[in-house]
Formats: C-alpha cells, sequence, structure tokens
C-alpha cells in the first residue's frame, strides 16, 4: 500500500483501468491533477474547449468499446461540459468525467470558479460523486469505472476538490466493485427466452428492429446469425446502424422519421416485431398508437426501464443483448418468411432510396455517396446533426458496428468533428470522415488545433448548403417557405480557414470535381482535411414522417 496525493492516486487508477487518452483542458481547481498527468504514461490530449473533449471522448468510446476519459476544472470548465454529458447520456456512452472543484471549506460559499457540478450534472449522468475525503477517492474511481461500464452504460462525474487532490491516501486500488443495489441482470430469463422463439416461430411476417444496444454489447456477429438463422428483415435505428452490414440482403436500412419506405412499411405490417437494444424513440415510433398495429413484440434490452416504457411489450427480456441472442440462437427456429420477403422486396423495388441527380451541381446525397465509394465500408464515420445526418445514414454503407458516431438522443450539433478527432486517436490507421454541415461545424470547429497539433488526417466533408438545413426543409414545408433565422450569412471560406489553422482544404462546386477532391483528400496523411462540398440549397431528405404522425403521412420524392 503506498501513501501518495489523491492527484496521484486518480493517475495511478487510471494506469489500472489501462486508460490510453485523457482529453481534457487545465484551469487552477485541477492544477494538482494536471501537474500530476505531466508525468502519466498515458496521451493527454489538450483541447481548446471543454465541450469538444467530451465528444472527443465519445468518439474514442464509441468506436473502441472502452470509456472515454476527460478532465477539466472547475466552474465554467465543468459547465462547458454538459452538453457533452446529456449527449453521452442520452446515447448510453461510457465516460468517466472528472471536473476540478473548489476547496471543501469554500464548497457553498460561491467561491472563484464554483458551480454546483453535482446538483447540475445529476440529471445528465448515470452516476455522480463529490470527493470530500481522499480516503473514499480509490473506491470512488473505481465505482466510477464499473458504472460508466456496466449495463446500459453512460456518463459517471468525480466533482474533485483541490485540497482533497492535494491530501494524501494510503492507495489500495480495489480489483472489484461491489455496489449494493447496482447489479445489472445479464442473463436473460430462459422461460421468457423460450417464449420468444416460439413467437417467432409462428409468425408469418417478423421483422428484427435494432438499436445501439446491439452495438454496445458488442453483438453484430449473434444478431447477424440471428437474423439469418429466423429468416427475417432487419431495420437499424440511426444508433444502431451497422449492427448488421450495409449490403447484407436481409438489411432494410434505417427506420422512423427519415428511413427507407420499405423499412418502415415492414414495421407497420409485421406480425411480430424482435426489438433488441431499442427504446422505441418518437423518432422511430411516430404516433405510438399507429406503430405496428398487427404486432406481437418481443423487446430485449439490459435496462428493464427501457421496457413498456413507449411501447406495450408481449414478451419482455431483460439481460445483455449478446447473451440473450446466444441463447435463442441455440433454439430458434425459422419462420415460413418466403412471401414476406417477396413482398418487401417489391416495396424495395417501388420506392427505393432515390434523388433527383443533376448532371452539374453537388447533389448532396451524390458527394456522400462518393465518399463511401471511396473510403469505404470499414471506415469510421461521424456525422453532426441535421440533414447530412440523415443523408449519411441513408447513403453511406456500414460494414460493421462501432463505425457510424452520431449523436442521436440529444441531436448535438458540433457533436461530429471533436468525435472524429476522438476516433482517429484511438484508430490511427483508420480512415475517419466526418459528414458536417456548416452551420454544425462552426460549433467546434476550433478543436482544428488540437487536431493539426497531433497530425491527425481526418477528412471533414462539409455538407454546405448555407442553410441551418433541416430547420430550413421544416421552415418549407410546415411554415410556408419563411426562413427564420436559418440562412447562414457570412459562413468563411473554409478552405482558407483550414490553412490558417494548418489544415488543408478543397472547395467542390461541380459534379464532375467530387470524386478526384476525395480521391486527393486521401493523400493528405499528416493534417486534417476539409472537402467543402458547395452543394444545392434546397434539398430535402426524402423519406419523412412528420414528427408525431405514423407511416400513413410519409412523404416521399414526388
Amino acid at each position: 500500500m503506498a501513501k501518495m496525493t489523491g492527484a496521484q492516486a486518480v493517475v495511478e487508477a487510471f494506469v489500472k483501468e489501462r486508460v490510453e487518452h485523457v482529453f481534457g483542458l487545465p484551469g487552477g481547481a485541477c492544477l494538482p491533477l494536471f501537474d500530476r498527468l505531466y508525468d502519466a504514461p498515458f496521451k493527454v490530449v489538450l483541447v481548446r474547449h471543454e465541450q469538444g473533449a467530451v465528444h472527443m471522448a465519445e468518439g474514442y468510446a464509441r468506436s473502441t468499446g472502452r470509456p472515454g476519459v476527460v478532465v477539466v476544472t472547475s466552474g465554467p470548465g465543468a459547465t462547458n461540459t454538459v452538453t457533452g454529458l446529456a449527449d453521452a447520456y442520452m446515447d448510453s456512452i461510457p465516460l468517466v468525467v472528472i471536473t476540478g472543484q473548489v476547496k471543501t471549506h469554500l464548497i457553498g460559499n460561491d467561491a472563484f470558479q464554483e458551480a454546483d457540478t453535482t446538483g447540475i450534472t445529476r440529471p445528465i449522468t448515470k452516476y455522480n460523486y463529490l470527493v470530500r475525503d481522499v480516503r473514499e477517492l480509490p473506491r470512488i474511481l473505481k465505482e466510477a469505472f464499473y458504472i460508466a461500464t456496466h449495463g446500459r452504460p453512460g456518463p459517471v462525474l468525480i466533482d474533485f476538490p483541490s485540497d482533497v487532490s492535494l491530501a494524501e491516501v494510503d492507495f489500495h486500488y480495489p480489483e472489484t466493485a461491489n455496489i449494493r443495489g447496482f447489479k445489472p441482470t445479464m442473463q436473460g430469463h430462459p422461460g421468457q427466452i423460450k417464449k420468444a422463439a416460439k413467437l417467432i416461430a409462428e409468425s408469418k411476417r417478423p421483422v428484427v428492429y435494432t438499436g445501439g444496444g446491439v452495438i454496445i454489447a458488442n453483438a453484430a456477429p449473434e444478431l447477424k446469425e440471428f437474423a439469418e438463422k429466423i429468416n427475417a428483415p432487419c431495420t437499424n435505428t440511426l444508433m444502431g446502424l451497422g449492427g448488421v452490414p450495409g449490403s447484407h440482403p436481409l438489411f432494410l436500412g434505417m427506420l422512423g422519421m427519415h428511413g427507407t419506405v420499405y423499412a418502415n412499411k415492414a414495421v407497420h405490417e409485421c406480425d411480430c416485431l424482435i426489438a433488441v437494444g431499442a427504446r422505441f424513440d418518437d423518432r422511430v415510433t411516430g404516433d405510438i398508437k399507429k406503430f405496428a398495429p398487427k404486432a406481437k413484440v418481443i423487446h430485449i434490452d439490459v435496462d428493464p426501464s427501457a421496457i413498456s416504457k413507449n411501447v406495450k411489450v408481449d414478451v419482455p427480456i431483460v439481460g445483455d443483448v449478446k447473451e440473450v441472442l446466444r441463447e435463442l440462437n441455440k433454439i430458434v427456429k425459422a419462420a415460413d418468411t418466403g412471401d414476406w420477403l417477396e413482398q418487401i422486396a417489391h416495396w424495395r423495388k417501388e420506392s427505393p432510396l432515390r434523388y433527383k441527380d443533376d448532371p452539374v451541381s453537388v447533389r448532396p446525397q451524390y458527394a456522400i455517396g462518393k465518399l463511401s465509394e471511396i473510403f469505404g465500408p470499414d471506415a469510421v464515420v461521424t456525422t453532426d446533426v441535421g440533414q447530412h445526418q440523415m443523408w449519411a445514414a441513408q447513403y453511406y454503407v456500414l460494414n460493421g458496428p462501432n463505425q457510424f458516431l452520431t449523436s442521436g438522443g440529444l441531436g448535438t450539433m458540433g457533436y461530429g468533428f471533436p468525435a472524429a478527432v476522438g476516433a482517429q486517436l484511438a484508430h490511427p490507421d483508420k480512415p475517419v470522415v466526418c459528414i458536417t454541415g456548416d452551420g454544425s461545424f462552426q460549433m467546434n470547429i476550433q478543436e482544428m488545433s488540437t487536431a493539426v497539433v497531433w497530425k491527425l488526417p481526418v477528412k471533414i466533408a462539409i455538407i454546405n448548403n448555407n442553410y441551418l438545413g433541416m430547420v430550413r426543409q421544416w421552415q418549407e414545408i410546415f411554415y410556408k417557405h419563411r426562413y427564420s433565422s436559418s440562412y447562414m450569412e457570412g459562413n468563411p471560406d473554409f478552405v482558407k480557414l483550414a490553412e490558417a489553422y494548418g489544415a488543408v482544404g478543397i472547395r467542390v462546386t461541380e459534379k464532375k470535381d467530387v470524386e478526384k477532391a476525395i480521391e486527393w483528400s486521401k493523400t493528405i496523411t499528416d493534417r486534417p482535411c476539409v472537402l467543402d462540398f458547395v452543394v444545392t440549397e434546397e434539398e430535402n431528405v426524402f423519406p419523412m414522417i412528420p414528427s408525431g404522425q405514423s407511416i400513413e403521412q410519409m412523404m416521399d420524392m414526388a
């Protein structure tokens, strides 16, 4: 048992948890910890804004399956993490975030750079701690990593007063965390699994609907085996993309508000809906009363609170998705789905994903399709939020899990670029492509400095339509073309801006130049590269089911 300061104890815990990267920004209250990070055996990534730090940690976590780690200071340092924490909480991303705090005797006195960080972040973290006694620190650190990564993952915050970071402790890091009341159920109930298998075998029109839980549980191989065994079509949510290969014949694409016509029709007409690691989000269900009206519903999820929360379930199975699918695959029998798959093939042929191409101007769908062709299905793709996000979900073909990193539940503009930085640090030899918009990119553009310093060859594909695109689309359809505060007047020259940071870029205004610009970007290996695709301004994302509506109100291309 070694004697060390609280700050040293944090670094030692990071070593024992095999932390590879810490994302952060120093300030007064966390200087003792940053002093110890100076000699740490892992990489410390200095960001330019604390929101960027959390999104980088999310990108790292989602592309590796390991927890992302963030260290920031008190007050504004901590409050700047709030959007990232809420994003990670909504999308079940494992993070451990340490925020500096004023000395314990000053807490509650409105001291310089003080904020009630635990109070502010309690609703948007899986758990949080305020460390008042250094002797509790080793246990708290072990619990934080355990809670962040077990059951349904999420962010855990440790508020760390500066005097505690300097106090001494006899450091003994626990081997395991034993937390009363936190015992996630991993094995599904055998009786419920048998019921599910029977219901599937009796069905004529089954659909497998999967969410981010499949990716988190590393259950993509089991999901593919399951879909093939029962010979049922599979549709993914935005967060679940990559759960089955995008080229698989049973894959229907994304469902929901901007999902494919055939995925939504299949869900509407199915007689058995098998929900795996999904939470029946409103962007998927629309009008709940009209969602999958003919189906018996099987729901598999590690989080018991997610089951029957939004949609009544016939066969609930609480457990780790990977474990439950393994058990199901042992006993499940194929349903008679020949006629059903034929019907879906007819819908697919009748209403494929499509857009009006143009011989001269750059259509956003075309640019994203070319990115998919050239960078291939094994690239890590991050997106921001808006039209480009939906086009990426529709037109970028993915090969597997942990490759499509996007902000689902919170819908955070500014997520994509820092997430790409985190993913590229985690995977230095993989292509990482950030598909963003002219609005989103500017929300965390300062992290270009971070990417340049680390010589990261992230490709930033800007779908530049001079608008807050999805806002403009809604204003066109629902507000009589009254484009209130959605036109992005004053956008910079993104190529010059990239060059000012020490990166490179190219502006593409014609269709004929799209392919060669992307090929050129592949030759840039030591710095970020901006591809500024100037696209048709008033292009819309279709299909579209208006918010709160059902498939009956689905809008598709005329």
